[in-house]
C-alpha cells in the first residue's frame, strides 16, 4: 500500500499524472474506451440514417428526424460519459494508493451511485455553462430573427438596418464575452473537485459541491494550469490527427462525404480514448493533494495502513436488561436479627450483688 503520501508541487502533480497514465494506460484508456466506443457506434448510425433519408427522398423530414435522434444520442452519451469519468476517478484513487484496480471493478463500484454522479454533473454544468450558453444563444438568435445572412432580401447585401444590428450585437457580444468567460472559468475551478469528492467520499451532490469549494481554495490557479495544458494537448493532437478532414472540408465548402465523415469518427474514437482520462487523472490527484494540505490525509492514511486507526464507536443502543434470576428455589429471607435488649442504666453497673 502507498504510504508515502505528501504535499506535491504543480510540477510533481503533472509528473505523477503522466507517470500514472503511462503505467496504467490500458486501464485508463480501457475505461474511457467504453464511452468512446459507444459514441463511435451511435455516430456511425447517425451517418447511416442521414444517407438512408436521402435515398428515401425524405429530405423534408430529415431535419426533425436527425434532431430527435441527436437529442437522444446526447442524453445517452451524457449518461455514459458520467459513468466513465466517475470510474476513472475511482481507478486513479486505487492506483494512487497502491491498491489493485480493474476496468470492471471500477465500473461496478460506481454504478450503484451513478444517478448521484449524473445529478452532480448536471448541476455543475447548469451553474457553470448557463451564462455562456445564453450569450451565444441570444447572439445567434438575434442574427436569425433579424434575417442577417438569410436568403432573400438580405444575404450577401444586408440592409443598413441589418448592418446596424449586426455591428451593435457583435460589439455587445464581445464585451459580454469577457466577464461571462471569466465567470465560467472561476466557477469551473470552484467545482473542479466535486466529482472526486462525490465518488471517493460517497457524498451527495450538494455536499460534494460545498466540499469542492472548500478543498479547492488555494489551489485553483494550479488546477487552471492543468486544464490549460490538457486542453492544449487535446487541441494539438486532434488537429494533427484530423488535418486531412479539415483540408477536405475547406475544399468542399464544409461538405464532407459519408466515407470521410466515418473515418473522422473512427479517428475521434482513438483520440478520445487516449486523451479522455488525462484531466480526470490530474483532478483526482489534486483532490488528494488538497486533502493532505488541509486535513493531514497522509497521516490518516499511514495510520490506516499500520492498523492504528481506532475503530469507529458502535451505534448507540438501549442498555441491555440484566438477565433474570434462575428459576430455582424461592429466595430465602435473611434471618431476623435478635431484638435488642433494653438498655442498661449506667448506675446499675455499680450496684453490689446480693
Amino acid at each position: 500500500m502507498e504510504t508515502s503520501l505528501r504535499p506535491l508541487t504543480l510540477g510533481e502533480i503533472l509528473d505523477r499524472t503522466a507517470q500514472l497514465y503511462r503505467s496504467n494506460f490500458v486501464l485508463f484508456a480501457g475505461i474511457f474506451a467504453v464511452y468512446a466506443g459507444v459514441a463511435l457506434v451511435l455516430n456511425l448510425l447517425m451517418i447511416g440514417l442521414g444517407e438512408l433519408l436521402k435515398v428515401l427522398h425524405l429530405t423534408g423530414s430529415a431535419v426533425w428526424i436527425n434532431g430527435i435522434a441527436g437529442v437522444l444520442e446526447l442524453l445517452f452519451l451524457f449518461l455514459l460519459f458520467g459513468a466513465s469519468v466517475a470510474a476513472i476517478s475511482r481507478a486513479v484513487a486505487w492506483v494512487h494508493l497502491g491498491q489493485p484496480a480493474t476496468i470492471r471493478g471500477s465500473y461496478m463500484d460506481i454504478l450503484p451511485r451513478l444517478g448521484r454522479f449524473l445529478w452532480l454533473m448536471t448541476i455543475t454544468a447548469f451553474v457553470v455553462w448557463t451564462p455562456i450558453v445564453l450569450l451565444y444563444g441570444g447572439y445567434f438568435g438575434l442574427m436569425i430573427f433579424s434575417g442577417i445572412g438569410a436568403q432573400g432580401g438580405s444575404g450577401a447585401h444586408p440592409t443598413d438596418k441589418q448592418t446596424t444590428i449586426l455591428i451593435g450585437a457583435t460589439g455587445a457580444f464581445v464585451l459580454l464575452l469577457i466577464p461571462v468567460g471569466i465567470y465560467t472559468v472561476l466557477m469551473g475551478l470552484r467545482y473542479a473537485l466535486a466529482l472526486p469528492a462525490c465518488v471517493l467520499e460517497n457524498l451527495k451532490a450538494y455536499k460534494a459541491l460545498r466540499r469542492s469549494v472548500n478543498l479547492s481554495k488555494g489551489s485553483r490557479g494550479r488546477i487552471f494550469v492543468l486544464g490549460l495544458l490538457v486542453g492544449i494537448i487535446k487541441i494539438g493532437l486532434v488537429l494533427f490527427a484530423q488535418i486531412f478532414v479539415v483540408v477536405a472540408a475547406v475544399k468542399n465548402h464544409g461538405q464532407l462525404g459519408p466515407g470521410l465523415t466515418a473515418i473522422s469518427q473512427v479517428i475521434s474514437f482513438f483520440t478520445n480514448s487516449f486523451l479522455g482520462p488525462i484531466y480526470a487523472t490530474g483532478i483526482t490527484l489534486f483532490y488528494y493533494d488538497q486533502r493532505i494540505r488541509k486535513e493531514g490525509y497522509d497521516i490518516e492514511w499511514m495510520m490506516e495502513a499500520a492498523g492504528l486507526t481506532p475503530p469507529s464507536p458502535p451505534a448507540e443502543t438501549e442498555p441491555a436488561e440484566p438477565p433474570p434470576a434462575p428459576a430455582t428455589e424461592p429466595p430465602v429471607d435473611p434471618p431476623a436479627l435478635a431484638e435488642p435488649t433494653a438498655p442498661i442504666e449506667p448506675a446499675a453497673l455499680f450496684e453490689p450483688e446480693p
